[in-house]
């Protein structure tokens, strides 16, 4: 029942639903600008070029109870990091966590 309110409000708000990954929605601006956000469980990323991202925020916490957590950092075991240029990708924290859980990691100093 959520699911369906939180796609109702987005997609009332311009955004279409990605036919194979429905917890995708996207929307297209007049100057080819392209805004994605992104659904997993009770986290939202909100991505992309939109002036408008604080408006949809708004409309959101009109209907939903949210929380803005600023830039994305870590998210499903994957590390985020921006310089003025780029996006660096990566599971280095992860891959980390998983081998000191299993006792294969090997301390060097």
């Amino acid at each position: 029942a959520w699911f369906e309110r939180f796609t109702i409000s987005v997609c009332s708000y311009g955004y279409t639903q990605n036919h194979s990954d429905h917890t995708i929605f996207y929307k297209h601006s007049n100057k080819g600008d392209t805004a994605i956000l992104i659904v997993y469980v009770d986290e939202i990323i909100l991505t992309g070029k939109d002036q408008n991202f604080k408006i949809l925020k708004h409309i959101l916490a009109k209907e939903f109870e949210i929380k803005d957590l600023g830039h994305l950092k870590y998210f499903l075991g994957i590390e985020i990091t921006r310089s003025k240029n780029e996006i660096f990708v990566s599971q280095r924290k992860y891959t980390l966590d998983l081998l000191k859980e299993i006792g294969c990691l090997v301390s060097w100093l």
